[in-house]
């Protein structure tokens, strides 16, 4: 059998009050846009549910799109039947039979939306789940701990059965809780925190430092495809390239010793926190896990957080790298990060980079750099954008 629809179940998105139809446009407006290319499937919204009918689309596909997107709890193939008893138990039976390996023990779950059908939830699960067990000798009713579960739903019109549930990505969707900043490199750990950062229903922009001709073109090709891989799931994203050899090698002039990177990393961040202010983000979000290297002790996260005035979310920090490393298996973006890329912080690392770094001190050595602020304002004017997105061609394909 093919199924012909997916029942999706939106979660605790049905908990929020007053703002939830503002959540439940925004996930379907993201449904919409991941389905774009399956023209025949149609939408249809009910409370904490939406059908996706198939229209003779094939399931699979579809189901590896959903995947993609932030909000949903579950969802499900289903079959459709008119709502008649006969046609629900012949169509359950059926269903039960496909299942593999053959179940031992199973139960039946109804969910009546239309109350004027004649038999309620307890009833249909009687008769439904009667119907199978009489139909396969051997079978037995487990309502705990069911090797199947055969779920019925009664809607005005028709009826829904189906027994396989997918859980979705969960979280909010995409752009429900404001917009931020992610600060992106080439490695592991801060294209996973940008994917957390939009399930927890932020948009984003990415903002990457690059020190070219200390760092290649290709590095800047690595981080563009780590955005198109995010952008699978935020839709377009705008990827500001910060041109940061001039204010990083006029820095190594002028101090090139432990503190160095603390200086360099709260350079940074007040550049991103300019172009958040330009693009209308109000946090900025960082790959930082606490106790990595050098830049990620408290210490050295107290004195480069404050440098900027806005929100700095860290959504890996207290993550191991292996729960990191799955995230980004998970996600896609993890063949990429392992490629060799260079890092515009590690090209001028001093021997010795402080890992508990005095604010009073680092505040001390700025003073000393009357020229940063100015420096700082141009380099913001100098950043390129540059729009990612599946469907946009990538414009440096011609270089490689």
């Amino acid at each position: 059998m093919k199924p012909d629809l997916i029942v999706v179940r939106l979660g605790e998105l049905t908990l929020k009050g007053r703002n939830r139809h503002r959540f439940e446009k925004k996930v379907i407006s993201h449904i919409r846009r991941v389905l774009k290319p399956y023209r025949t499937v149609k939408l249809e919204l009910e409370f904490g549910r939406i059908y996706i009918a198939l229209n003779g689309q094939t399931y699979e596909p579809v189901a590896e799109e959903l995947r993609k997107v932030f909000g949903l709890g579950s969802f499900s193939p289903a079959f459709s039947v008119e709502p008649e008893i006969e046609e629900i138990r012949q169509l359950a039976l059926a269903l039960f039979r496909q299942q593999t390996p053959p179940p031992q023990t199973f139960k039946v779950t109804t969910r009546r939306a239309d109350k004027s059908f004649p038999y309620d939830s307890q009833e249909m699960n009687r008769l439904v789940g009667g119907y199978i067990l009489q139909s396969v000798p051997g079978l037995s009713v487990d309502v705990h701990r069911p090797e199947a579960d055969i779920r019925v739903e009664i809607r005005e019109g028709r009826a829904f059965v189906y027994s396989q549930v997918t859980q979705g990505t969960g979280g909010f969707p995409l752009g429900s809780n404001g917009k931020a900043m992610l600060m992106i490199s080439g490695g592991i750990d801060s294209p996973v925190a940008g994917w957390l950062a939009m399930k927890q229903g932020l948009e984003i922009e990415a903002v990457h430092f690059h020190s070219f001709p200390y760092t290649s073109e290709r590095s800047q090709q690595k981080v563009q495809d780590l955005v198109r891989r995010l952008a699978d799931y935020g839709g377009t994203i705008k990827l500001h390239m910060v041109p940061f050899t001039d204010i990083q090698t006029r820095l190594v002039q002028d101090y090139n010793e432990n503190l160095l990177i603390t200086i360099m990393r709260r350079t940074m961040f007040r550049i991103a926190e300019q172009l958040a202010g330009l693009s209308g983000a109000d946090a900025l979000v960082t790959g930082e896990s606490l106790g990595q290297v050098a830049s990620q002790t408290m210490a050295s996260l107290k004195a480069i957080g404050q440098a900027v005035a806005i929100p700095v979310l860290q959504p890996l920090i207290f993550q191991d790298k292996q729960d990191i490393i799955d995230i980004a298996q998970r996600i896609g973006t993890y063949p990429i990060s392992i490629l060799p890329h260079e890092d515009c912080c590690t090209i001028f690392l001093p021997p010795s980079p402080s890992t508990n770094p005095s604010l009073r001190v680092v505040e001390g050595i700025e003073r000393n750099l009357p020229w940063l602020p100015e420096m700082i304002a141009e380099t913001v004017r100098k950043t390129e954008v540059i729009t990612i997105g599946a469907e946009l061609p990538d414009p440096y394909e011609k270089l490689f």
